[in-house]
């Protein structure tokens, strides 16, 4: 099954197009329009019908289990003449969910791995979290640098400047902790302290490709979904410089992966004890068992925020959804009172899932501070600032209330920061890609650099492909409707994510904030542009000439989004570029 259809009913068929059950009953003249009759003129229909399990799990296009071994081969390809062995066909069938998405992310790989280690320099933030991370890993806490720690840390050969006299800073460290990881594998240089964010983000185009795959019930769409990630221009500087905000979406898009494990394996789970057939009795009693997926989501929630605070709106939002889809599998299986059921045997696993284990996660990633001396100047920066103070409650360990006091002042750091920056921007812009972030920009000489003119500039430009976020502004539109007429699950998934990592925002508009913080929620615009790709291309039960056409014009939009994306890698990656060319990719002056 490809497109609009995966998650509707199994077949492929679209009963609102056969005037049948997606449809509301004739009503008699005069009558008033009901609720349903009105949302039909805005294109609303109603849930797809099939048996219980196909309508709680729809059925995987592909894989073990699935895959038989008669497939019949592409018809494509037998009219190229080419025929496979049929025993390699039906393995190339059956591990396509993985083989596409893998070799999806191999492609990312080599754009995010290739030159890593240029620009050769400490570009734009990386002046903290590298050295912050090397710090990290030697004694367990952020330390104050010397002001020439850049200058002697880029010249071949001489010492790393550590000093234990220890640093205020305002992040969790997570996100340091994994920088430091490459830097002990490679060295601290560029290429050592960008291996692991390239790495993760690597990663999180093989993440996304299932996801999709997942979500849309077809492995094309999956891939495609990955794809886009792999050539969005803000995805690939962020997972090519050592700042946090990749290993936020990374560990958030985790998350999400988990909890839709969750979803599908708690609703096949449901549909099995009720054997296939709905029993309101038995689905408003029922308990859903031990849910692995949903611990380990929390988990990956802890590590969000145990990167950034950001990531607590992640853990908000993220659990009202897994709550909702029980809910929804509820209601599907039955249940008169769904939410009453969810309240009373969902709800609080819930919270320990999500909440409690994402701040037990928390907690432990300060270990390196709670570890360090507690003696006045040895430790990390506040750990002893409780050591003798006075207390209205004795029985919190000093660590935790030194950690408290730590935290009060730096969530008054960040309600607080307004300082002006060149390259801030406000959260409205940034869908449009307003404002972008200039990560490094020099002038090379002629003969300097690859420079073979008179005039030449060499850019790591923050911004995303330029047409892969404005095809995404019309998919958030029509995610919308999707979800407000169609009650598309897939649709109110991904805008679920995209309002946790975007809407938080609008809340500190007079904070100092950048468009590279928009990372988080690329993945969810890549879905939501998926989505719209599937709509596209058409149902599986619509006339092959519209599917032609529909395939033709998504198949136009990724090669146009692609080539976007190519005109735009000289200043994704700080290649040496005539300076003309420069300023013929600079389409708007808020660009420069």
């Amino acid at each position: 099954m490809n497109g609009d259809t995966a998650a509707q009913a199994p077949t492929g068929t679209d009963h609102s197009a056969q005037g049948g059950a997606g449809l509301p009953s004739p009503r008699s003249p005069g009558s008033p329009l009901s609720w349903r009759e009105r949302l039909a003129r805005h294109g609303y229909r109603a849930r797809p019908t099939g048996t219980l399990t196909e309508r709680l799990v729809p059925p995987m296009p592909d894989g073990p289990g699935v895959t038989e071994p008669g497939v019949p081969q592409s018809p494509v390809l037998l009219r190229l003449g080419i025929t496979l062995p049929q025993g390699l066909w039906y393995f190339l069938c059956r591990w396509s969910g993985w083989l596409g998405p893998i070799a999806v992310a191999v492609f990312a790989g080599l754009l995010r791995f290739a030159n890593l280690g240029q620009p050769h320099a400490i570009i734009f933030d990386e002046t903290y979290y590298a050295k912050d991370a090397y710090a990290l890993w030697q004694g367990g806490y952020e330390i104050n640098w010397p002001e020439d720690a850049n200058t002697t840390i880029m010249t071949p050969g001489a010492a790393v400047p550590y000093r234990s006299t220890a640093s205020y800073v305002v992040h969790p460290p997570v996100g340091k902790w994994i920088i430091g990881a490459g830097e002990q594998l490679f060295g601290m240089n560029p290429f050592g302290w960008r291996f692991a964010v390239a790495l993760l983000g690597t990663l999180s185009v093989l993440m996304l490709a299932r996801i999709a795959r997942r979500m849309f019930r077809s492995t094309l769409l999956g891939c495609v979904a990955g794809l886009l990630l792999s050539v969005d221009g803000l995805h690939l500087v962020l997972s090519r410089t050592a700042l946090l905000d990749l290993v936020v979406m990374f560990w958030m898009l985790a998350a999400f992966g988990f909890l839709l494990l969750d979803r599908d394996r708690t609703r096949a789970r449901l549909a099995a004890r009720l054997g296939g057939v709905a029993d309101p009795a038995r689905a408003q009693r029922l308990h859903l068992g031990w849910r692995p997926y949903r611990i380990a989501a929390g988990v990956c929630v802890g590590l969000t925020c145990a990167t950034k605070w950001s990531g607590l709106y992640v853990a908000a939002a993220f659990g009202v959804l897994t709550v909702l889809w029980d809910v929804g599998a509820r209601r599907l299986a039955g249940a008169p009172r769904p939410y009453l059921a969810v309240l009373a045997r969902d709800v609080v696993p819930a919270f320990v899932s999500v909440v409690v284990v994402s701040v037990a996660v928390y907690l432990a990633s300060w270990w390196g501070w709670f570890a360090s001396s507690n003696a006045p100047g040895r430790g990390g920066w506040g750990r002893d600032w409780a050591v003798g103070r006075s207390t209205d409650y004795p029985w919190i360990p000093e660590g935790l209330r030194a950690l408290w006091h730590y935290h009060s002042t730096v969530y008054e750091f960040h309600t607080h920061l307004t300082d002006p920056h060149t390259y801030q921007s406000n959260p409205w812009s940034w869908l449009v890609l307003g404002r972008p972030v200039s990560f490094y920009y020099e002038s090379p000489k002629p003969g300097q650099d690859g420079c073979t003119v008179s005039d030449c500039a060499r850019e790591v430009l923050g911004i995303g492909t330029p047409l892969l976020w404005w095809t995404a502004v019309l998919a958030l539109v029509y995610c919308l409707w999707r979800w407000a007429f169609r009650r598309d699950w897939r649709a109110g998934a991904l805008l679920c994510g995209l309002a946790a990592g975007y809407l938080p925002w609008f809340l500190y508009q007079q904070r100092t904030i950048f468009l590279f913080y928009a990372v988080v929620f690329v993945p969810f615009l890549v879905l939501a542009v998926t989505m719209l790709i599937g709509a596209l291309i058409g149902p599986a039960g619509a006339s092959r000439d519209r599917r032609i056409i529909g395939s033709a014009t998504a198949g136009l939009l990724v090669l146009l989004i692609m080539w976007n994306f190519l005109y735009f890698f000289p200043l994704f990656t700080g290649q040496t570029i005539p300076l003309e060319d420069w300023r013929s990719r600079m389409w708007f002056n808020s660009w420069i």
